[in-house]
């Protein structure tokens, strides 16, 4: 499995939670946040000092599963975990 595979696992969604938006390891984090957060130029650390339930590899996960959506991969391989 490759890096961004194994980052991928990271992401899940649940109907329950934002309404089946991706989320960062059931934190209830959406993946759409994060990747706001750095859209605006809020630097990796401060976005961790603020979310402390965060881990870097969260963030990782997260521009993974953007770049997995925008690079139109195969729908197996940015689906998450339900």
């Amino acid at each position: 499995m490759g890096a961004d595979q194994e980052l991928l696992r990271r992401i899940s969604a649940r109907p329950d939670v934002f309404g089946g938006k991706p989320i960062v390891r059931d934190l209830r984090i959406s993946v759409e946040l994060v990747l706001s957060l750095l859209a605006q130029g809020v630097a990796s650390e401060d976005i961790l000092d603020d979310y402390p339930d965060l881990e870097r590899e969260d963030i990782l996960a997260c521009t993974a599963y953007a770049h997995a959506v925008i690079a139109g991969d195969t729908l197996a391989t940015v689906s998450v975990a339900g």
